[in-house]
Formats: C-alpha cells, structure tokens, sequence
C-alpha cells in the first residue's frame, strides 16, 4: 500500500526519468551563484558516480529539476539523491554556520516511457528559468543545461524540441 502523503517512488525500470527534489518549506536557501554551482556541482558529479546520464538540468534557489538515463538498476537513484541533498545540506550548512538543519524536503520522479512526453519535459527543463522569470534566453542561466545544450546538439534536435508544447505537461513546480 502506497503512503498517501509522500511521494510514490517505483523504480524497478531502466529508462529515462524526470525528478524534481524541492527545499524544505520551500526556503530559498541557494540563492546565490556560490550555493548555486555547489548544488550544481553536486548534481552533476554524482549523476557520473552513480551512472545517472543527465540530459537536462536546471537549478534553482529552492528547487531543482533534471531528466536523466538511469543505469541497469534504477534503484540507485534514492542513494544518489540522498549523496547529493546531504552532501549540498552539509556544505550550505557549514556556509551559513548552521550545524543539523534540514535542508531538503523530498524528490519527486516519474518514469518518462513514451518519446513525446521524453521530448517536451527535455525542452521544459532546458526552459525552465524563463517560466520562473530569471532570465529571457534560457542559454543565459548559468545553472541549467541549455547553453550545453545549444552547444551540444545539432540545430535540427534543438529546432525539434523547441517545438514540443510543455504547457500541459504534469510537473510538479509549485515553488
């Protein structure tokens, strides 16, 4: 029986996964571009320790959200977030010298099976920091993985997701 008050977490098969992890009540406790790249930083190195391939990331002040490959066994998943929220709690903490505090409130994934829904949550995440309002031009957010993007992929697949509609797409973003 699933618990009605947290969030489901069904990770027995291989493929591409969306997850959002948030702050606790929501804090904006990344709010700077030193806390911003630690987060960053932290994703992005334990994504390769834990085999996760990330194909879009975007981090924010009090939330983050990424689309990835998992490896073999998607159950890593659970230890590679926890590494992640406890290592960026542990070095927030020590920043702000505030030894024990919660940081992070829990994640949010969903397993991506079909191509349209894989594409149009690509393109929600590399767009993410505009539907916030930090910026006009998603390539210009330092933290996210739209200008490694541009540069990465060819201009027919950015041309091709840039047009996939994300305004039905079921995220949760309420931050």
């Amino acid at each position: 029986m699933d618990w009605p008050h947290a969030p489901v977490h069904r990770l027995t098969d291989v493929g591409a996964y969306m997850v959002t992890g948030g702050t606790l009540h929501k804090q904006h406790l990344f709010q700077s571009p030193e806390r911003l790249d630690l987060l960053q930083d932290a994703l992005l190195s334990l994504a390769r320790e834990f085999g996760w391939v990330l194909q879009a990331w975007a981090i924010f002040s009090n939330h983050y959200h990424f689309v990835a490959l998992s490896p073999e066994n998607p159950g890593t998943l659970r230890p590679f977030l926890s590494k992640v929220h406890s290592t960026s709690a542990h070095a927030l903490n020590r920043l702000d010298k505030a030894a024990g505090r919660k940081v992070w409130y829990q994640f949010w994934d969903t397993h991506v099976t079909f191509q349209r829904s894989y594409l149009a949550r690509l393109h929600y995440v590399h767009t993410n920091a505009v539907h916030h309002g930090l910026v006009r031009v998603p390539s210009t957010y330092h933290w996210c993985s739209a200008s490694w993007f541009e540069r990465s992929a060819s201009p027919a697949f950015q041309k091709t997701l840039a047009n996939f509609k994300i305004d039905h797409l079921q995220v949760f973003d309420d931050f």
